[in-house]
């Protein structure tokens, strides 16, 4: 018999060594995560990347090839999903067409044997708190699709569950309201102390609403995370590319007198002795550099020397605030710079011969 998972004090979920098989096809491969509680957690990815196959496994849809769930410390892999104190956001929301917004978020009350009186004292409290106690007779289809979203949202959450599941909350808004909706929920959530997990695509989504996010890629766990942590410390190039913008700048590396620095046909990114990384790569001869496009500084062209490179512009776009070049390496490579030194951008155009500086601190080292 194998030993129980070990729960860290505070853990709302544990998903320990979790698979899912399709054949030869591994839809999971060995996802292991704790989940604490009141903790806002998105698993993100491309499709195929394993993400919705977990949240399946959580909700009890799927039974894992192998692992455990852990949920509040009790064994659940084996429950079926309506024994799992767990409530569901669906992508298209799933609301009843023919009952009312009340009803509608009344409706798990119900299943629970809670009293008419009772569930609807606790609907309405909930349809407060997502701003939509005056909606409360209208029916889902005298509602906006925003609305339609705070009611499945209250449903979701109207009896206390141990865990909050959202699929794809945002998949059928328009960009604008789905921006007003991520600060939406994530206040909504934490107002009532939710643990949640969501899925999505979209990294923006996740940058906004999550305390930790996950990153999947062929169904294993990739990184997992606060977003602060994965945008200046991403353990692979996957996930440097995936979460905002990255330059991926591979070359050599050589020892100097002064530490170790990575060369690239017109660049150069270097370490200095004593830094933790330059032993690390000392015994690399290839890495590869993560820049973001903000750590780039716009400077005159010239040989690459220190930390430096230097390009062609092949694109400059004004943003108002800032500028965005694209910077066409020596080797064809490209290089985006995002900056805010309008006044020295302004004088350049396409064509033109630029140079870039960036210092120790700007840059990742992935490949070591």
């Amino acid at each position: 018999m194998n030993a129980a998972p070990q729960i860290t004090a505070g853990t709302a979920m544990k998903l320990d060594g979790v698979s899912k098989h399709y054949g030869p096809v591994k839809a999971l491969d060995n996802v292991s995560f704790e989940l604490r509680k009141g903790e806002f957690l998105t698993m993100l990815g491309p499709s195929g990347s394993g993400k919705t196959t977990s949240l399946r496994a959580i909700a009890g849809f799927i039974q894992p090839t192998a692992g455990r769930l852990m949920i509040d410390g009790r064994d659940m892999t084996s429950v079926p999903p309506q024994k799992r104190n767990i409530g569901m956001m669906f992508q298209d929301y799933a609301l009843f067409p023919h009952m009312t917004v009340i009803e509608n978020v009344g409706y798990p009350l119900e299943t629970r044997g809670i009293k008419r009186a009772e569930r609807e004292k606790r609907s309405m409290e909930m349809l407060e708190i997502v701003g939509l106690a005056h909606c409360a007779k209208r029916y889902p289809k005298e509602m906006s699709g925003g609305q339609q979203q705070r009611v499945a949202l209250a449903r979701a959450l109207v009896f206390k569950p141990d865990i909050v599941l959202l699929d794809e909350p945002m998949a059928a808004l328009d960009k604008k309201l789905r921006g007003q909706m991520q600060i939406e929920i994530m206040h909504i959530t934490r107002q009532v102390g939710a643990t949640v997990v969501s899925v999505t695509h979209d990294q923006e989504e996740a940058l906004v609403m999550s305390d930790r996010i996950a990153i999947f890629k062929d169904g294993r766990l990739e990184q997992i995370g606060t977003p602060h942590q994965l945008y200046l410390q991403p353990k692979s190039e996957f996930v440097a590319d995936f979460i905002g913008e990255a330059n991926l700048l591979r070359g050599s590396v050589r020892a100097t007198d002064d530490g170790v620095t990575i060369e690239g046909d017109g660049w150069r990114a270097g370490l200095p002795k004593g830094d933790i990384r330059t032993e690390a790569l000392s015994r690399a001869q290839k890495a590869c550099v993560v820049l973001r496009p903000e750590r780039i500084h716009a400077a005159p062209a010239g040989p690459a020397t220190g930390n430096a490179g230097e390009g062609v512009i092949e694109d400059k776009i004004y943003l108002g605030v800032e500028y965005r070049l694209v910077v066409r390496m020596n080797d064809g490579g490209k290089v985006n710079i995002r900056s805010r030194d309008v006044a020295t951008i302004a004088s350049m155009n396409a064509g033109d011969r630029i140079g870039m500086a960036w210092t120790a601190d700007d840059i990742v080292i992935i490949g070591a």
